[in-house]
């Protein structure tokens, strides 16, 4: 039992430093990692190195994927950008395992791993972000090789407890039936782990250790890759279309690749044994296993270095082939999954972040910051609504405008809230000082386009309370209300511009306020003007009340969306 409880807490070990080694990394990286992936996508190729590469440095293709998927539902990658890094993600994931193999067998690097922890304290203690991020990285590498140290020690050695593992060893007696075992138990255990990575160290043990022989390993290896793809599909379960048709290319890539291994089995793994003696090492593959006598070095590092290396060549293989067949791809899976029969609802509903946040919560800022671009695109929506209802000839008319308002006022109250959460749900933790300045900027940004909402839903009112007392506008207030209307969508176009770019330039943000001045005179001219007139002629005064507090709405608005491109700057 206590072997049992050291195992299940070693494996957490392993598990956690894992996760604080990418974290670590990510806020080290920052923005750098976001531009790197939306610029290194204009061709498949580039696709498969830039998953490859980021793969490489988080260390969790699972993470890669999902962000990935993420990235699609945000609109920053397409489908067939996307199916090009998660091929490169399974082939970096591979990485890890050759990490285990040649660091974690050949030397007790344990014994390093608490004095690297020792650095990793002091680096933590700087008040520079980017060495604590360093320091994180450092004690998330010590953790996850204690770990596997202790992973290594707490399992039973089969010489001294053989029916322990009895019923594996049962496993292995089936001939290809236990190819299929493993590799159901390899899928079973990388979707109880949720972690290729930890799998892929279990098996490294278990052959190491003489409980499996490499062939067993091997198909436990193919399972992984199955069930690391399940964490992509429940993450896109919620989310867009194409979000969805990411994670099933990232299922399709991995089962086509488990289907013709499988066929080529025995043909793989010699051309595996071939590569390991071309080392010097003893073929994996004539290694005789037995559970009463444990491996010499040299067969030990054969088998270790075989498995990391068929796990290397399944996805290099694998994207070597299906890297001519993205379009046709992208066609089935677009063919599995339809697209929605879209209606007015879903022009008004969250677009990016339905998926909710990334595990990749360093890259998760992207996926916000294109959900306020599109919320700001819902609530320039409204200037045409404002429109509709001043120039309404009828009750029903204005009535069915009316309600429009009065609904975008309630959608834009329920975004704001939305995106909200979905910043609060960022681990604080787990993203850089830059990031967390630039989601504070957000829910400022946020609060300015729920408010432009509410305007929209104040003037339906004021223009109701005016037909309630049977009144209207002239053409030439109308005229006037117009030109107000169209430097309010002139002002949108310009602060739209500006949140498309991560950071407001110098003429940007002066283009914006030109907007404001403009909409600040025509307000001040119109208020002189109506004035004049009341005082010339006091017979409509509450008709005029009505056009004055519909205009300096308006203007209120112009202050809105200067505010947003002003927050931009700070």
């Amino acid at each position: 039992m206590i072997q049992a409880l050291t195992l299940l807490g070693a494996l957490g070990m392993f598990l956690y430093g894992m996760n604080l080694m990418s974290a670590g990394l990510q806020k080290a990286a920052g923005s750098k990692m976001r531009s790197f992936l939306t610029a290194m996508t204009s061709n498949p190729f580039k696709g498969v190195m830039s998953g490859l590469g980021i793969t490489a440095v988080i260390q969790s293709s699972s993470a890669t994927t999902v962000m990935t998927v993420g990235f699609v539902n945000a609109g920053l990658l397409t489908l067939s950008q996307a199916v090009g890094v998660i091929m490169g993600a399974n082939i970096g994931t591979t990485i890890t395992a050759w990490m285990v193999s040649l660091l974690g067998f050949k030397a007790d690097i344990s014994l390093f791993a608490v004095p690297l922890m020792a650095v990793g304290f002091l680096l933590s203690l700087s008040k520079r972000d980017k060495r604590r991020h360093i320091s994180e990285l450092i004690v998330g590498f010590s953790l996850l090789f204690l770990g596997l140290s202790l992973m290594k020690e707490s399992v039973p050695d089969l010489r001294e407890t053989p029916e322990v593992l009895a019923f594996i060893q049962n496993w292995t007696s089936y001939g290809f039936g236990s190819v299929l075992i493993f590799l159901v138990f390899g899928t079973v255990l990388t979707l109880v782990l949720q972690s290729s990575s930890a799998t892929m160290a279990l098996t490294l043990i278990m052959v190491n250790m003489g409980w499996i022989p490499f062939e067993m390993g091997a198909a436990m290896v193919l399972g992984e890759n199955i069930g690391t793809t399940i964490t992509a599909n429940i993450a896109a379960a919620v989310g867009s279309v194409n979000a969805r048709r990411a994670a099933l290319a990232h299922t399709f890539f991995n089962v086509f690749g488990v289907c013709w291994a499988l066929a080529l089995f025995k043909p793989l793994l010699m051309l595996v044994g071939a590569i390991i003696a071309a080392l010097g090492l003893p073929n994996p593959m004539e290694i005789t296993h037995s559970a009463e006598l444990s491996m010499t070095a040299d067969e030990s590092m054969a088998t270790l270095y075989g498995i990391s290396m068929l796990h290397t060549l399944f996805n290099l293989f694998n994207t070597i082939i299906l890297i001519w067949f993205v379009k046709g791809i992208v066609k089935i899976v677009t063919w599995a999954i339809k697209d929605k029969k879209s209606d007015e609802e879903d022009v008004v509903k969250l677009k990016f972040i339905d998926a909710g946040p990334l595990s990749t919560a360093e890259l998760a800022i992207g996926q916000a910051r294109n959900e306020v671009i599109h919320f700001a695109e819902i609530s320039r929506r409204e200037v045409e609504f404002i429109r509709e209802a001043i120039n309404a000839t009828d009750e029903a008319q204005f009535e069915v405008v009316r309600k429009r308002l009065v609904k975008y006022e309630e959608v834009s109250d329920r975004i704001e809230y939305e995106i909200a959460q979905f910043l609060n749900a960022l681990p604080e933790d787990s993203i850089s000082d830059e990031t967390r300045v630039e989601a504070k900027r957000m829910y400022k940004i946020i609060g300015e386009l729920e408010s432009l909402g509410d305007s929209g839903e104040t003037i339906s009112r004021i223009l109701s309370r005016r037909n309630s007392h049977d009144k209207s506008f002239t053409e030439a207030q109308k005229g006037r209300i117009e030109t107000m209307l169209n430097a309010v969508d002139r002002a949108y176009g310009v602060m739209i511009d500006n949140l498309k770019s991560e950071k407001i330039e110098p003429m940007g943000l002066r283009l914006a306020t030109d907007c404001e001045i403009e909409i600040n005179d025509l307000r001040n001219a119109i208020r002189d003007e109506e004035i004049h007139k009341i005082e010339s002629d006091g017979s409509n005064y509450q008709s005029s009340v009505h056009y004055l507090d519909t205009v300096s709405e308006i203007e209120r608005m112009g202050d809105f969306i200067i505010n947003i491109s002003q927050a931009m700057d700070k």
